[in-house]
Order: C-alpha cells, then sequence, then structure tokens
C-alpha cells in the first residue's frame, strides 16, 4: 500500500494517452463487477486523442499520483446554463485504486475540482453514482453532496463545495 502523504493532482497531458486509457478501462471493469455496466467499452488511445487532446477538448482528465505513480483520476467537462448564465461541472468519472482507497485520494481529486469550480465560476458539480456503489454513495455523502435524483440503481448527485459558496 502507498502512503498518501504526498498525494498531488496534476492535469493530464497528451503523454497520459494511454494512463486515461487504462483508467478508464479499470473503471469500467468496476463498474461492470457491480452491474453497473453491462456494454463494449468503445473508446480508444485514437479516440482520446481527438477528443481530450484536439483543437476543442471535450473534455479534461486530472489525476492524484504519488511519486509518478498514478492511483486515482477524474474525467470531467464543463456544462452551461443559459438561464444562470454560468458554466457547473459535470463529473463524468471518479475512479481511485482499491488498496487507495479511504486514503484521502478521492478528497484530493473532489478539492481540486472544486478549485476548477471556484477559478471558473461555477454553480455546482454534478454526476451520477450507482446505488450499488456502497463505498462510493458514502463518500459523496461525507463531502456534502445531494441526491436531487434517483432513477432505478443510478443517483444523480450534486455538490456546491463550500469553497464556491464562500466568493
Amino acid at each position: 500500500m502507498t502512503e498518501n502523504k504526498e498525494i498531488k493532482v496534476r492535469t493530464a497531458t497528451h503523454d497520459d494517452v494511454s494512463l486515461i486509457f487504462s483508467f478508464l478501462q479499470k473503471k469500467s471493469e468496476f463498474d461492470r463487477n457491480i452491474g453497473a455496466y453491462s456494454g463494449v467499452l468503445q473508446v480508444t488511445e485514437d479516440k482520446i486523442c481527438k477528443t481530450i487532446f484536439g483543437p476543442v477538448p471535450f473534455a479534461y482528465v486530472i489525476f492524484a499520483e504519488n511519486l509518478e505513480l498514478a492511483f486515482g483520476f477524474a474525467l470531467y467537462e464543463f456544462r452551461y446554463s443559459s438561464f444562470a448564465g454560468q458554466p457547473s461541472i459535470w463529473v463524468d468519472d471518479l475512479y481511485v485504486d482499491e488498496d487507495m482507497r479511504n486514503q484521502g485520494v478521492g478528497m484530493a481529486l473532489m478539492s481540486y475540482l472544486a478549485q476548477v469550480a471556484k477559478e471558473n465560476d461555477c454553480t455546482h458539480l454534478s454526476w451520477t453514482a450507482d446505488a450499488r456503489n456502497s463505498g462510493g454513495l458514502n463518500f459523496y455523502y461525507r463531502l456534502g453532496a445531494k441526491i436531487i435524483e434517483q432513477k432505478g440503481h443510478r443517483c444523480f448527485f450534486t455538490w456546491i463545495p463550500e469553497i464556491i459558496t464562500l466568493l
């Protein structure tokens, strides 16, 4: 098990395409194991290059790491509300390697996203989680996130981090 004393969060670069792909594979396997995903993973490294590192990035990726060993990642994108006139962040994926869970990695990733939200005048962060992912749900509740809707096993969360509300 890796010590969490020096968890660093960094933005992915084009050199991380293979690492992004590996985390997407791990996340899909985790989701498959809890019954939340039964499809075929269609992402490729080429698609990641085009959609995340192309002229118009459609999503962004951050990594949590220690001594250059990545053990957590988040993939997010911005949404825009024409009525609010402000963006929000949609967290599409959050994944922490099993042996690093409950050691502050998820909190480091979400704190980084809260800072991104603050810097971009976002109103909130949102995401979905499967109701069968009890560890993830407990983590989100500890953050102060709220389920705003539930459809079957899919829980829709929203979180207004304190860092945003203090602006």
